[in-house]
Parts: C-alpha cells; sequence; structure tokens
C-alpha cells in the first residue's frame, strides 16, 4: 500500500475497471447470466490500480439496487473494501458468493475471509450462510410420492395466511428477521412482493392439499432474473414430521421442467437440515455457498 484510495462509479465508457481484478473466489461463473449496470458497479483504486469492487444488484425495473452480489478486495485492502461499502449510496444486503469446498482450501478461505473482515469493517453483520444447488436433466426428475393435490391458487391472502402460519415456526434466517423486525405479517408480505417482483407469471403459484383437503403446504415455482429456480417451499406446522417438503420440491421441479427448464437452481440456509436432506434426494447437489451480512442496525 502506498497512495490514497480514490472511489469510482463506474460508466459504461470505463466499465472494464470492474474486470481488472483477479477472481479467486470464481464469481464471474456465477454471474454469467447476471446483467449489471455499470452505474451501479464501484471501484476501488489505489495508485491507478483496482483493489477492491463491488457490484450492486437490481432488476431491470428498480429504481435502486437490491442486494451487493458481487464484492472482492484484494489481499491486505480490506480497509479500501470497507470504504467501498460505507461510501456507496445504498445500504442493502450483501451476499458473497463463494466454492463449495472454500473452507478446505487454505487460498479459498483467506480470500473469503478477507472479504468478511471488509464487510464487518464497513458495519455488516453476517446474517446467514446457505447452500446453493442446481438439479440439471442428467440427474433425473425426482419421484413424485403422490400423497398431496396440487392446485393453482388466484387469491393472494391465501398465500398471506398460509406464508403467515409457515413463518410461524421457521429455520429460516431471513424469515426469522422480518418477523423480528415486524412480525408475521411483514414475513409473509416480503415474500409475496418478491414473488411479484419475480418475472415468472402470477398463475404458477401453487397450494398442496392432503386428500382429505386440508392444506398441507405450498411451492412457487418461479424464474428470478438469473433463470428457474425453486421460489418456495413451505410447509404449515400442523402437517410438519411427514417429509411433505420434499413432495413440495419435486412437484415444484416438475412444473418448471414442463415450463421448459433445462435446470433449476435452488437454495437453503446451512442450519436447515431437514430441507438440505430433501434437496439431495431430490437430485441437487450443492453448487455453490452463500454468505449473507446484512447492515448492521437490522434485526437478525
Amino acid at each position: 500500500m502506498t497512495g490514497p484510495v480514490t472511489i469510482r462509479t463506474l460508466t459504461a465508457s470505463d466499465a472494464h475497471l470492474f474486470d481488472a481484478h483477479p477472481d479467486p473466489l470464481g464469481a464471474r461463473e456465477g454471474h454469467r447470466r447476471t446483467r449489471f449496470r455499470p452505474d451501479w458497479q464501484r471501484v476501488a483504486l489505489r495508485d491507478g490500480e483496482v483493489v477492491a469492487r463491488g457490484a450492486w444488484w437490481g432488476g431491470p425495473d428498480d429504481a435502486e439496487p437490491v442486494n451487493i452480489n458481487w464484492f472482492d478486495v484484494a489481499e491486505g485492502e480490506e480497509e479500501a473494501g470497507a470504504t467501498l461499502l460505507r461510501s456507496a449510496p445504498w445500504r442493502v444486503e450483501l451476499e458473497i458468493n463463494l466454492p463449495g469446498d472454500w473452507r478446505e482450501k487454505p487460498d479459498l478461505r483467506s480470500a473469503a475471509e478477507a472479504r468478511f473482515a471488509a464487510a464487518r469493517a464497513a458495519g455488516y453483520e453476517l446474517l446467514v450462510e446457505r447452500f446453493l444447488y442446481r438439479w440439471t436433466p442428467e440427474r433425473g426428475l425426482p419421484e413424485r410420492p403422490g400423497r398431496l393435490r396440487f392446485d393453482a391458487e388466484p387469491d393472494d391472502t391465501v398465500f398471506f395466511e398460509a406464508l403467515r402460519r409457515i413463518h410461524s415456526v421457521t429455520l429460516d434466517a431471513h424469515a426469522l428477521r422480518a418477523v423480528a423486525e415486524g412480525g408475521l405479517d411483514q414475513a409473509a408480505q416480503e415474500e409475496l412482493d418478491f414473488f411479484h417482483w419475480c418475472p415468472s407469471p402470477r398463475e404458477w403459484w401453487q397450494v398442496a392439499r392432503t386428500p382429505e383437503g386440508d392444506l398441507a403446504g405450498i411451492h412457487i415455482p418461479a424464474h428470478n432474473p438469473s433463470g428457474p429456480t425453486i421460489g418456495f417451499i413451505g410447509v404449515v406446522p400442523e402437517q410438519r414430521g411427514h417429509g411433505y417438503a420434499y413432495d413440495l420440491l419435486a412437484e415444484c421441479t416438475h412444473f418448471l421442467v414442463a415450463q421448459g427448464a433445462q435446470y433449476v437452481s435452488g437454495a437453503t440456509d446451512r442450519g436447515n437440515f431437514p430441507m438440505a436432506a430433501h434437496f439431495a434426494k431430490a437430485g441437487f447437489p450443492v453448487v455453490r455457498e452463500r454468505i449473507n451480512f446484512h447492515p448492521a442496525g437490522r434485526a437478525a
């Protein structure tokens, strides 16, 4: 380190600077389908060299970014990375995507921990660690158990009430944060708002019922801007213990493939062992991990 750090917000003419930095954690591969706006990309320069970079991201119609999903710092440049984050006009959740074996490889672990240190120095706190999954056709479609009946449901209030029940007992860190901030109504509304934001049709959302007609849960097949994904799987508390989350996951996968999906992504918190087991059973291998940080002061 010699000269001072300069923070630059990029434009179309200098967007190439974002690529002028090593990529030891393979972020570029993970974002090959992501479209970034140059004016939401920022770099930290020292003596003309890029020593940290961040890409804020949102949907094509969003006026402001919804998260930071690419953040890198050079070795020994944690403070430059923190300055990049602190000086940004947006305080949104930070996602750090990592190879699945980052804990076992010293060079990858060191690179990851440098990013964590920079985030904490900028006032971000760890929220959750997540597994990222990707199903592809060679894995074979998961078997449908045939125990539940699935139907489209046009009434948002049905999903709102189901989400309130599902999040009343949950392992999901994002839902727990929303409940801590604003109760079950906020947690349910955040889910609905997100899936209305996704470009996939509202008609895809489905409820699942037992043969007796009782609500078992819901599943939401979705397309986010990066492609087809298992949007939401949830079983109401009184129906848990039967493994119905697997039934929902299998149905959601079949549904997306029937819509033409050539792959299906998914994610769950590392601590959600039952859901991780269902993903494994359904043929979804872990392809990466994600560490989510949120701005300090938000309920964890």
